[in-house]
Order: C-alpha cells, then sequence, then structure tokens
C-alpha cells in the first residue's frame, strides 16, 4: 500500500511538472510537425515527454519506460512507465481545451495507476483500479441504466468507419439520448466525473489506453475492447458503466 501510495505521488509530480511545460506552449504559435503516420506532433509533446523520462530515470533508474514520442527504455522491467505526454494534440493545437496527459504504471504488465491531467484545467484524475480521484475527492460514474437514457462519446467518427462497423456504430447512435465527439483522454474523464456514460475508441495505441483501465475501473465502470475482450491486450476501447456496457457491445457485435 505504501508503495503506490509512493508511485501516485511521483504521478502527480510527473503530471505537474509536465504540465508547466504544455501550459508554457498553449495557444502560442509553434511548429507543427507530422510523424510517419501523419499525426501531429509538437515541441510541447516532445519537451514534456523529456521532463518526465528524466525525472523517471533519476528517481526510478530501474524502473521501464515507453513513450509516445521517445520509444521505450528498459522495457523487461518490473515497473514501466507508459506516457503520453499530450494525448489530443489535434486539440491542443486547434486552441481546444479537451486534451491532457496520459500516465500509467505497469507491474508485470498490468496497469496499477492511471492518470489523465489536465494542466490548463488544472485538474487531476488518478485511479488505482479500485478508486478513482479528481483533485484528491473521491469520484465515480453515474449509474445509467438504459441506453435510451445514455450520452455516448468518441473521438473521431471517420474512425468508426475506417477500423469497425459503421452501420452497428449508427445503430448505437440512434439508440441513446446524446452523441458528442468530446473525445480522447477528456471523453474518459467525462465518464469517471459522472458526466458521460459511453466512450468508444475504434483503435487505440498502447500509450492511449494503459492509463484509462485504472481509472474506470476505480470509478466503477467497465472497460474491453470493441468485442468485450482484455482492452489490454485489444488495441480499441468500449469503456461505460456497469450497468450498459454488455449492451453496448451487444449492439456494436
Amino acid at each position: 500500500m505504501d508503495e503506490i501510495k509512493t508511485y501516485k505521488n511521483f504521478a502527480k509530480h510527473l503530471s505537474d511538472i509536465s504540465g508547466e511545460v504544455i501550459k508554457k506552449y498553449f495557444r502560442s504559435k509553434i511548429k507543427i510537425e507530422s510523424k510517419k503516420d501523419l499525426s501531429p506532433v509538437t515541441v510541447a509533446d516532445k519537451k514534456a515527454e523529456e521532463v518526465m523520462r528524466e525525472a523517471i530515470i533519476k528517481e526510478f533508474p530501474q524502473h521501464g519506460i515507453i513513450g509516445e514520442e521517445f520509444g521505450e527504455h528498459n522495457v523487461s522491467a518490473e515497473y514501466k512507465w507508459v506516457l503520453d505526454p499530450i494525448d489530443g494534440t489535434r486539440s491542443f493545437i486547434s486552441g481546444a481545451l479537451s486534451f491532457g496527459t496520459l500516465i500509467a504504471l505497469m507491474k508485470n504488465n498490468n496497469p496499477v495507476i492511471g492518470v489523465i491531467n489536465h494542466p490548463v484545467l488544472d485538474e487531476f484524475l488518478i485511479g488505482d483500479n479500485e478508486v478513482t480521484e479528481i483533485n484528491g475527492e473521491t469520484t465515480r460514474m453515474r449509474d445509467c441504466k438504459y441506453l435510451t437514457e445514455a450520452v455516448l462519446l468518441t473521438t473521431d467518427h471517420l474512425n468508426i468507419e475506417k477500423y469497425q462497423d459503421k452501420e452497428k456504430f449508427d445503430n448505437l447512435i440512434h439508440k441513446v439520448k446524446i452523441y458528442r465527439q468530446w473525445g480522447d483522454c477528456y471523453g474518459y474523464y467525462l465518464l469517471a466525473t459522472g458526466f458521460a456514460d459511453i466512450m468508444i475508441d475504434p483503435v487505440m495505441s498502447v500509450w492511449d489506453k494503459l492509463a484509462l483501465v485504472p481509472i474506470i475501473k476505480g470509478a466503477g465502470g467497465i472497460i474491453t475492447d470493441y468485442h468485450g475482450d482484455d482492452p489490454i491486450k485489444g488495441n480499441s476501447i468500449i469503456a461505460a458503466n456497469s450497468i450498459i456496457h454488455r449492451d453496448v457491445i451487444d449492439v456494436l457485435n
């Protein structure tokens, strides 16, 4: 227990130091580069990951790191930190607020701590599979009982057709109360803090998804891949509360 508390405190430290970097560049004129997959990246992404990597190597030199911008370090370690310095770079470069920093701590390849930090909003969300807290206060998903009452979110509607069955997703849209593209980590934040009910991403990278698992579980929700299987092994995410998650899976599959 003391060990987890130590790592949670350190995760907050990583959020603070990366957040200071990110806030300096938000809504400023910065160069936007394209990675090999044509996704955007900025100096803010790179420098935020750099300060986190430096802090981890200094404090826990035996730990491993998997970062979106700078790859892997000591990946055979028992503990590994998984870093996405700016999840939602398109939102960041557009001046929108729906971006954040994702941090996960893996123990023997299972996520034991997850963080969504919104530095501009000064909101720090952390979960450990049992409890999720927002700025130190416990938070839970709301008890939406029916799809007809649910708020459904996704990051990019175009990705549904590209990676999954668009017709079945459209069917889900017509069943829910509200559908919006309030996506990236911000969508999962809205679930965990009780403002939305279903978040779906048809394709996810390792650094996109691992922090979400302890957060959604700690907030009382269920998180799986698109087919209802282990999200750690899959490459997609469906998160919802425990009442309607099965209904979502059934509609989409």
